[in-house]
């Protein structure tokens, strides 16, 4: 499903999708421009893949506004 986040000041449409990697539940972080990203949470804190590309600030809002949809139910975890 697609949703738009607000990042960097701009308000931005991307598609988040959870997975399984190994056994690790992930969200698969699609943007408009078609890069990919793969996010995971160990305990509070958001993390990335190594290969991905995010800077922390848009990790850590990418990750809390995963938890509010978590949190309203929209989004399974």
């Amino acid at each position: 499903m697609k949703y738009k986040v607000l990042l960097a000041n701009t308000s931005q449409l991307v598609r988040i999708t959870v997975d399984k990697y190994k056994s690790w539940k992930v969200w698969k972080v699609e943007f408009a421009d078609g890069r990919i990203a793969m996010l995971f949470k160990a305990g509070n804190e958001w993390m990335q893949r190594n290969e991905d590309f995010l800077e922390s600030a848009t990790i850590k809002t990418i990750g809390q506004y995963i938890d509010s949809l978590i949190a309203q139910k929209v989004l399974i975890a």
